[in-house]
């Protein structure tokens, strides 16, 4: 069975989180349809806010902290990716948008990737398409159609709102994990600054 490795980013600030409550729910669907594609998953769950620090750190000097490094590394390994981020003042958080900032920004090319977020209303749903699939199209991921945005009553006891964010849930899961299961990237991933292997040096200075 083929191992394919998913990547799960949320930016949520506080604790416990409804960001990160999306983007597990997300991931616990990508895996269930990797499986029934003949998939092995492996799993990398982050939440932002532990690494603050680190990224602000990495901001001002320009080096990620070791820890720091090994989330960068596991996040650009991956066959997909799970990024989701409540939305302030109708934009990605600073947290969610400074560690896209301290990342190669060839290290995503290609990467199959589901945005989610959330807020307090519906109104904000847009943000996902105005602010946070540019950014990732900017990076040349590749952003599946179904975009995943829950807002505080999408979390209430109406049979009909569940629904409609479990239908959501599970089609843009199923969108990732097509594309996944095609993902050569994890075999593919080379140091962008390492030299070409027909690179030879023929003469002195």
């Amino acid at each position: 069975m083929p191992l394919r490795k998913l990547a799960v980013l949320s930016a949520g600030l506080s604790q416990p989180s409804s960001t990160r409550m999306l983007a597990d729910k997300i991931a616990v669907a990508v895996d269930s349809r990797l499986t029934e594609l003949g998939c092995e998953t492996e799993v990398l769950s982050c939440d932002l806010r532990d690494y603050a620090q680190d990224v602000t750190n990495n901001m001002l000097t320009g080096f990620p902290s070791p820890r720091l490094d090994a989330v960068i590394e596991a996040v650009t390994g991956a066959d997909g990716l799970i990024a989701v981020t409540p939305i302030f003042t109708t934009s990605f958080s600073g947290l969610f948008k400074s560690f896209f900032d301290v990342i190669d920004n060839r290290s995503l090319t290609d990467m199959p990737v589901v945005i989610g977020a959330t807020a307090g209303t519906a109104r904000h749903s847009l943000a996902l398409d105005y602010a946070i699939r540019p950014m990732f199209t900017y990076l040349h991921a590749v952003v599946v159609p179904t975009t995943v945005f829950a807002a505080s009553e999408d979390w209430g006891s109406g049979a009909d709102k569940i629904k409609a964010l479990s239908d959501r849930i599970d089609r843009a899961a199923g969108e990732l994990a097509a594309l996944m299961v095609n993902s050569d990237r994890s075999s593919q991933i080379r140091d962008p600054f390492a030299l070409d292997s027909s690179f030879s040096v023929t003469g002195g200075f």
